[in-house]
């Protein structure tokens, strides 16, 4: 197979990720998000909120980072982020999957890629940090344009969302105080109980 044929494949192949469903409603409530628009959406956002991570980053990298990280549901699904029995397996099943599907590419670029992908599954550099806290901000800017649909719909309190996103700080103090003003007022109005 030529590079060119290999690269095809591997693009025809990702085209799969636009019918991963999430859990995050779109901000007009009439669908749930598929896995190749969040993945859009966390590039473009991190593009806009550069400005606020704590340490230099390669936005380049990381945007590149996010328009990957995804791609993996694609055989292991998405997980839940709140599924502490899907969470024990997500690893392994994500990188069987990263192996496959980066596989299909020329070395050179699925080797790239796979490291992007591990980088960011590592969350050590300051680069892998920002786009995990930016990838997590975005469903919680769903939650809070849709008053918690689904946090609602899961059951998911107060303490799980903080305990989830407190990593946002690891990388941006800035969009970390910001983020946890709105839980805690959105659990202030009801919108994300304190317990189920």
């Amino acid at each position: 197979m030529t590079r060119l044929e290999q690269q095809l494949q591997f693009i025809k192949e990702i085209d799969q990720l636009k019918s991963i469903c999430r859990r995050s409603y779109l901000l007009s409530q009439n669908r749930k998000e598929n896995s190749a628009e969040h993945s859009w959406h966390v590039a473009v956002m991190a593009l806009l909120l550069k400005d606020h991570a704590d340490c230099e980053i390669n936005v380049g990298r990381v945007v590149e980072m996010l328009l990957i990280h995804d791609i993996v549901e694609i055989d292991a699904g998405d997980t839940f982020c709140y599924d502490e029995e899907g969470i024990q397996s997500q690893h392994d099943r994500e990188r069987k999957a990263a192996e496959r599907i980066f596989g299909l590419l020329p070395d050179d670029q699925g080797k790239r890629l796979f490291d992007l992908w591990l980088e960011f599954d590592a969350e050590e550099t300051d680069d892998a940090r920002f786009a995990v806290a930016v990838d997590r901000l975005m469903p919680l800017l769903h939650n809070l344009g849709t008053e918690g649909k689904s946090w609602k719909e899961n059951g998911i309190v107060k303490d799980q969302v903080l305990n989830r996103n407190s990593k946002i700080g690891k990388s941006s103090s800035r969009l970390w105080e910001y983020i946890e003003a709105k839980i805690m007022e959105a659990a202030e109005k009801g919108i994300l109980p304190e317990r189920v």
